[in-house]
């Protein structure tokens, strides 16, 4: 019985993954824009929601680690191990994840190569780089114990390993403490986009107390789900004490948060009964309060059963956390709502599937369960590898089996996900909004608060008008660049032909502007109606479709400002901090409470 749930489980994760795989290829053959729901308002989502899970629920590692290595506390050397399997492939997923969501995944090394040092990202991806070799050299002994590695220098090898043990333990200790507040602090940098129920001066040091209680959490269901899965008797004892560090911890976290709210007086005004105050509500009484309480009745703690309904509410607490700060509730403008796009799940479910599936083969495959009763007979299930489900458990086997799966799994993906066309065609709009001002001109096309105070008047002064205004609206004379190029990222038409159709007395008008057939190609030129419509001399062709907004606005201004920045010298007029800049967040008391 045990055996069919697990396998089973294995059919339902494969399913998932190769599924994601037929995304992923739609992923890297099409780009970002035709396979998700991202836009320039919204360019955080799912992906980026589940990357700051994965690494909560990797904090169990650096916990048991440094409570076995460094604190001596040798009863929790059972279920080191498998911390350090689950917080492997929580970062494993976490750089996978980063991969598909960069829009140029080649060019992921860049950090390592190109320091900036003033950049939280740069501490970022230092930190995840190298706690991520730390756990391969922290889980490096129980792949070296497999009989195909009895070899005298991969022997040399483990031994030096064990010895060094507690340095790599308190390096990844630094690293991951280093890393788990440092995400947070990436937040700080956009008190404006952030909801002020989850926004605080203290997110570091508050994203790295909920990944301690998270982490330790999320390795209590693990200790459940290995005894249904593999009959591995979870200890009770083992299990109370997770939960006890569990508490203490989330108890902690929810005093900063709950008491930073109240200190800075925004809880009061801000549980206005929107739906953002019903979740952080939610969030708290459901994923903090109430499991404290029950872990703090003895009757409770007495039954393994509550224990993993406490510790599941843990961790949906704090995933709640981390997806309403970087998705749910992260301000975007009202006309550009957020919907992930199918391709876009697909991939984000089928990462943790591929690290649920690498977590079965480690546990059936490798020394994991330190300490089990089954211990003693590892070694002979190490020489003949499970690689899958029903009773061929031979690699040729499980090809075998998995065909058929990966045969209609495939197929249904492919005809489910959109074509390339049929997804340009689909992308969501992203209207452009008027610059506001004249003589100082803010533009700001798709509200996203990364602006350009551009000096009207001094270019007026300098350059000539038509440079920027080199196509014009009929009866206007200074057209603005949102009323032609009206979507921020797409190319959109400036003709209307339904309106030409009634000015001008229906379909016998069309010879007007026809000859021979009716189509595109055979129109007179606009400029015989409209004069107005004259093309300045940067001009050379009108065209009937107007470039995207972003693409127009640095077609003009970035070519100026290269070619001035080399004339005059002043390499800072082609750096984009010199136009771009993200203004000064309002006073807290202003902060916006619904944002809807």
């Amino acid at each position: 019985m045990i055996s069919n749930w697990r396998e089973w489980t294995k059919t339902i994760l494969w399913g998932v993954v190769l599924a994601g795989g037929a995304a992923a290829v739609m992923r890297f053959a099409f780009g970002l824009g035709v396979t998700t729901g991202l836009d320039d308002a919204t360019p955080w989502g799912l992906w980026i929601a589940l990357k700051l899970g994965f690494v909560a629920l990797s904090g169990g590692g650096f916990t048991l680690a440094a409570l076995v290595y460094v604190f001596r506390l040798e009863s929790y050397r059972p279920l080191v191990r498998r911390a350090i399997l689950l917080a492997l492939l929580g970062y494993g997923s976490f750089i996978v994840s980063l991969i598909f969501d960069l829009g140029l995944p080649w060019h992921i090394y860049m950090p390592i190569l190109h320091w900036q040092h003033h950049s939280v990202m740069f501490e970022i991806a230092w930190c995840v780089v190298l706690y991520f070799s730390v756990l391969v050299l922290e889980f490096s002994p129980v792949v070296l114990e497999h009989p195909f590695f009895q070899n005298a220098v991969l022997q040399k090898a483990l031994h030096l390993l064990h010895k060094t043990t507690p340095v790599w333990v308190i390096a990844g200790i630094v690293l991951s403490t280093l890393h788990q507040s440092s995400l947070g602090a990436l937040f700080l940098m956009a008190p404006h986009r952030v909801h002020p129920l989850w926004y605080s001066a203290w997110i570091p040091v508050q994203f790295f107390i909920s990944a301690i209680s998270a982490g330790v959490m999320f390795l209590l269901l693990e200790v459940y789900l290995a005894e249904r899965w593999f009959n591995n008797e979870a200890r009770l004892d083992l299990m109370q004490k997770l939960a006890q560090i569990g508490k203490f911890t989330l108890g902690l976290y929810l005093i900063m948060r709950v008491g930073d709210l109240l200190w800075r007086g925004v809880l009061p005004s801000a549980l206005d009964g929107s739906w953002q105050s019903v979740l952080f509500a939610a969030e708290i009484l459901l994923g903090g309060v109430l499991p404290i309480v029950l872990l703090s009745l003895p009757a409770i703690r007495q039954h393994k059963e509550t224990l993993i309904t406490s510790a599941a509410l843990v961790v949906g607490g704090v995933l709640s956390q981390r997806m309403a700060l970087s998705m749910f509730t992260l301000w975007r403008p009202a006309e550009q709502p957020y919907t992930p796009a199918l391709a876009e799940v697909l991939i984000a479910f089928a990462i943790p599937a591929a690290a649920a599936l690498l977590y079965l083969f480690a546990m059936e495959n490798l020394a994991v369960r330190e300490g089990s009763t089954q211990a003693p007979r590892i070694h002979e299930a190490l020489s003949h590898p499970q690689w899958g489900a029903y009773q061929d458990h031979s690699l040729w086997g499980v090809i075998t089996q998995r065909s058929l799966l990966a045969v209609f799994v495939v197929a249904l993906a492919v005809v489910l996900l959109p074509n390339q066309n049929n997804a340009m065609a689909t992308l969501p709009k992203q209207p452009v909004q008027a610059g506001r001002g004249w003589e100082k001109l803010i533009l700001d096309g798709n509200r996203a608060s990364y602006q350009v105070n551009f000096a009207h008047a001094e270019h007026q002064e300098r350059l000539d008008c038509q440079v920027c205004h080199h196509l014009n609206i009929p009866q206007d004379d200074a057209s603005g660049c949102w009323q032609c190029h009206s979507d921020f990222s797409q190319p959109t038409t400036i003709f209307e032909h339904g309106l030409h159709q009634r000015t001008l007395q229906g379909n016998a008008s069309c010879e007007n502007c026809h000859a021979g057939a009716h189509n595109r190609h055979t129109a007179i030129d606009c400029q015989e109606c409209h004069a107005s419509t004259e093309q300045g001399e940067r001009v050379s062709t009108f065209t009937l479709e107007a470039p995207g907004y972003v693409q127009a606005m640095h077609g003009v201004c970035l070519e100026c400002h290269q070619r001035e920045s080399q004339a005059r010298g002043r390499a800072d007029l082609a750096v984009c901090s010199t136009c771009h800049f993200i203004p000064q967040p309002a006073p807290e008391g202003q902060a916006r409470l619904n944002q809807e």
